[in-house]
């Protein structure tokens, strides 16, 4: 059950992702191009997402998921370097390409070799950065 829920929940959020406009790399570019050609719609699907998980993370204290298992505790609202860098990396990412690594998977099948491309990469960063971080570590102790 948990496995076909699991399903149900990424082909919905994948659904979403295509339906709102996510997938498409000029929409994207175009929401994040305040001083050109702005596409202000994008505000609408962020906010979709944001104002739910405002709730939803109000209502987990106390409660246990349907299938089993407990809901991640909030990570830290500590700004730190790890948090900062890797901030700056996925927006440079985002707003270069225009994608992210939802939409990505989402747009693997019609995206053409740009997408796959941007896959490789991403995951290839993936690999690469608990090797940088444990470095950015070292540095940030120093400093």
């Amino acid at each position: 059950m948990r496995l076909f829920l699991s399903f149900l929940a990424g082909g919905l959020f994948g659904a979403g992702l295509f339906l709102s406009g996510m997938t498409d790399t000029s929409k994207v570019q175009g929401w994040l191009d305040v001083f050109g050609d702005w596409d202000p719609t994008l505000a609408f699907v962020l906010g979709g997402a944001i104002i739910p998980m405002f709730f939803a993370w109000r209502l987990t204290p106390g409660r246990a998921p349907l299938v089993g298992g407990h809901f991640p505790t909030p990570s830290s609202p500590e700004l730190d370097h790890r948090l900062v860098i890797g901030s700056v990396m996925f927006g440079m990412g985002w707003g270069l390409v225009g994608l992210c690594p939802g939409p990505v998977i989402a747009s693997i099948t019609y995206n053409g070799w740009g997408g796959v491309l941007f896959l490789a990469a991403m995951l290839a960063g993936m690999l690469a950065a608990p090797k940088f971080g444990v470095q950015l570590d070292r540095l940030a102790t120093k400093a």
